[in-house]
């Protein structure tokens, strides 16, 4: 069709099913063997190639698009680490991502790190869970009886724990006012205990009614707690006296009404300036999580 009569009548030629960026393409490589595609054209050109039979430029085309993990990085971009690896388990990382070829071997070393040691080395990808979570809200309470009175100077309140399975903490129960309806001024967090790295915080306040119950004071997104790992809740309140909790316990077990599984807690004296928060006195009554 690029020569005799249809050449001859007419200064153009219609091509009403190619693209002209595939048809230039296919020219280029004709006249000079020069490959010229990318992620746009290479599906125009390849069917552009198969239509005028040009069997090398359908294989430059195919190469292009087989699938390999130099390719699948380079797509990924800066979506790579956006990839919650740290959040595996390390049987899952080990029979996945550290056999795929998409990691370098400096970020496979640095992640399995991250999962044999502590305290954990910084990796380049997100450790955050999702904010969403599934399953039904939780919490667990560790005094047996309320009294009153608990004073605020600046000093934290901060009592140790750990757990024996994964589970993410979103929030505190906390005491209130002894004298009637008050809002108070807190600041909460969740710390790693041994490297002292604070793993999630909230600035914020609560409102409570003068009774002896809990008030919910909420972290803006789930904090990660590891199996068999020590962790330091911390409250810091700005307000009057409140009640405060006596007869605390070693150890809390919360079973699901539902499956009847089992999650426990430690609770440990955190030294230091606490408030005079203990396991058997004091505030943080409560952990509000999931499993």
């Amino acid at each position: 069709m690029f020569n005799g009569g249809m050449a001859t009548t007419s200064a153009e030629i219609e091509l009403p099913d190619v693209e002209p960026a595939a048809f230039l393409a296919l020219l280029k490589f004709l006249y000079s063997d020069e490959v010229q595609i990318g992620p746009e054209t290479v599906m125009t050109t390849l069917y552009t190639a198969k239509k005028y039979a040009v069997p090398a430029l359908e294989a430059h085309c195919v190469e292009f698009l087989q699938v390999t993990p130099e390719n699948k990085r380079k797509v990924l971009g800066e979506a790579l680490a956006l990839i919650r690896f740290p959040l595996m388990t390390i049987e899952e990382f080990a029979a996945g991502p550290a056999q795929s070829g998409i990691l370098v071997d400096r970020e496979v070393v640095s992640l399995f790190l991250h999962f044999t040691v502590n305290p954990k080395p910084r990796v380049d990808f997100i450790d955050r869970p999702r904010c969403c979570l599934r399953g039904k809200e939780c919490s667990i309470n560790r005094f047996q009886q309320v009294e009153s009175r608990w004073g605020y100077s600046g000093t934290s309140d901060r009592i140790r724990f750990s757990v024996n399975k994964r589970i993410f903490v979103v929030g505190f129960g906390l005491y209130g006012s002894i004298h009637g309806p008050t809002d108070y001024q807190v600041n909460i967090q969740i710390i790693h205990t041994d490297s002292n790295t604070v793993l999630g915080q909230n600035d914020t306040g609560f409102s409570c009614d003068g009774s002896a119950s809990t008030f919910r004071v909420m972290f803006k997104e789930p904090v990660e707690v590891l199996p068999n790992v020590n962790y330091t809740a911390c409250a810091t309140l700005k307000g009057p006296d409140s009640h405060y909790g006596t007869k605390g316990l070693r150890k809390v077990t919360h079973e699901s009404p539902t499956t009847g599984a089992k999650t426990c807690f430690t609770f440990c004296y955190a030294a230091g300036n606490n408030n005079g928060t203990s396991v058997e006195d004091g505030q943080i009554p409560e952990l509000i999580f999931y499993t």
